[in-house]
């Protein structure tokens, strides 16, 4: 029956949507505004779309767009879905295998993450190299042979070649950019300073709650994907009145959204 529902909001996604986007960007966390930079936008309701989930996080406006960035007709994902709302794992990855059988090629994820690397501050931009998977696996369960194979290749998520893009193109602009790991988790809770000493000694250099469960089914699709996080809370320092918000999340990363438009703009404009 899943199988029917990708193909039931392919079709009609297909019937309102330019032909051969190849290109999809998912925007998290107060970074929706990319999404308003589209000339020419279709934009269409999650709520309109068969089997899509609705997206209750805050910062997620809940808009597919459909228009031209940088000359380039893009989709793009004005917030996303996340198990912590209690969404299974085809839920929040759903989006992922309707674009692939739209023609979708490239993803570029966008989120925003609390810093464990002692470097990062408030506002920076990270390019996503690897990632730590604490969610469960959206591949668990009967394999969908018409997408990837049982044990798709981990060793290459984030492509190499859209990285050395990236970076490139973030130079030109003047826009410092970290590189390093994503960790991501379940949510809803911020961690404990605990919990980011350990992942900070595991390796990782920024932590969230969403981006890899559709990295994951992404690359089982055979599609390639840029990453990068806007560093919204600095969670390697607690002073005694420190609370991480949401709310101060959205503005950090709404008050980065201009700088990784820059980049994603001129990205989509190479691929």
């Amino acid at each position: 029956m899943l199988d029917q529902h990708y193909h039931e909001a392919a079709n009609y996604l297909a019937s309102r949507l330019p032909k051969d986007i190849k290109t999809a960007i998912i925007l998290g966390s107060g970074l929706g505004k990319l999404g308003d930079m589209l000339e020419n936008p279709t934009i269409i309701p999650y709520t309109q779309i068969p089997h899509f989930s609705h997206s209750t996080a805050i910062g997620h406006k809940g808009n597919l767009i459909a228009g031209t960035l940088s000359g380039v007709t893009v989709l793009c994902m004005q917030g996303r879905f996340h198990y912590y709302e209690g969404y299974p794992m085809e839920q929040v990855t759903f989006p992922i295998r309707v674009m692939k059988l739209l023609g979708i090629e490239n993803l570029l994820v966008s989120n925003a993450a609390g810093g464990i690397n002692q470097t990062f501050r408030v506002g920076d931009l990270m390019i996503i190299r690897d990632h730590i998977n604490n969610l469960p696996n959206p591949l668990i369960g009967p394999n969908v042979e018409m997408f990837g194979p049982r044990f798709p290749d981990m060793t290459r998520p984030y492509d190499r070649e859209f990285i050395t893009k990236a970076k490139a193109i973030a130079q030109e602009l003047g826009i410092h950019v970290h590189e390093g790991v994503y960790v991501g988790l379940t949510g809803p809770s911020y961690e404990t300073p605990a919990e980011y000493t350990y992942w900070s000694r595991s390796g990782g250099d920024a932590i969230g709650m969403s981006t890899v469960p559709e990295v994951i089914v992404a690359r089982h699709a055979g599609i390639r994907v840029f990453g990068m996080s806007v560093i919204t809370n600095e969670g390697w320092h607690f002073d005694d009145d420190f609370v991480n918000d949401g709310d101060d999340v959205v503005r950090a990363a709404n008050a980065a959204s201009d700088r990784m438009g820059r980049i994603f703009s001129e990205l989509v404009r190479q691929l």
